[in-house]
């Protein structure tokens, strides 16, 4: 049974002090789609991708003007709480980053945040989130051996298990494999294909290719501004918008 529920921003700016870094972004995400955010270095991806989860709160000094939507509530109004909305948002970053704790401690991590105690439960979760990450197999005799003996494809795929064992709804993805060689690169692409049965997946990507591969939907960033989003089909062979063909045919960026 699918668990993905919708997000959406609308008429969403952001600011770094005065800089505006994100200028009138309004951008609905599909159930149990993957949407692609693409475009040049420093037009702000990774900071609009950080604002779905309010990641940027951490950071002195930034704002949020406009709406960011899940499941039809503001994530932004007054009185949410920041620490259950990150627990609907998992999140997977560039590099792999798993703690220096044993494969099972990882991946029951934020079970144990949450208050969980249920010892077998916990089991169970780690078991159902590894192969959920495509990773039981090659791990389920060394679960209680160092994370960081892992392959980097590996440490990827432990973190994208961390992330599901507190069951998101949705899941965001910062270039997961931009730091892989290329089979790794593949078994996460699958995954992603995999695991939007049961999510709402957006991904950052450099990749063109990576793109077209994994997304149902893509959505082109550049200088702050979203200048186009469509069907991946649609936006790499007929896009509507000149800075878009521009861009995905290597012309700049």
């Amino acid at each position: 049974m699918t668990r993905a529920i919708k997000a959406a921003s609308t008429n969403l700016d952001f600011y770094y002090g005065d800089f505006k870094a994100l200028e009138d972004i309004s951008i609905d995400f599909e159930l149990n789609r993957v949407t692609a955010l693409i475009g040049p270095s420093g037009c702000g991806k990774s900071t609009y991708l950080r604002c779905i989860n309010r990641m940027n709160d951490l950071i002195p000094g930034t704002r949020v003007v406009g709406q960011m939507v899940l499941d039809g509530e503001d994530i932004y109004a007054p009185g949410i709480d920041v620490v259950s909305l990150r627990r609907r948002i998992g999140m997977v970053f560039q590099k792999p980053n798993p703690f220096p704790k044993t494969i099972f401690e990882n991946v029951a991590y934020g079970l144990r945040v949450n208050g969980i105690k249920d010892k077998q439960f916990i089991e169970q979760r780690v078991e159902e989130s590894l192969k959920g990450a495509a990773l039981w197999d090659e791990v389920k005799d060394r679960m209680h051996t160092s994370a960081l003996g892992l392959s980097g494809g590996q440490q990827q795929r432990l973190c994208i298990a961390r992330a599901l064992a507190i069951e998101p709804e949705v899941l965001l993805m910062d270039e997961p494999a931009s730091a892989l060689d290329p089979i790794a690169t593949q078994k996460i692409e699958d995954l992603i294909h995999e695991l939007k049965k049961e999510l709402t997946i957006i991904i950052v990507t450099h990749s063109m290719q990576q793109a077209a591969r994994v997304s149902d939907r893509t959505a082109f960033f550049y200088m702050g501004k979203l200048i186009e989003v469509d069907s991946t089909k649609a936006m790499f062979t007929n896009p509507a918008n000149k800075q878009t063909e521009d861009y995905i045919t290597g012309r700049f960026g």
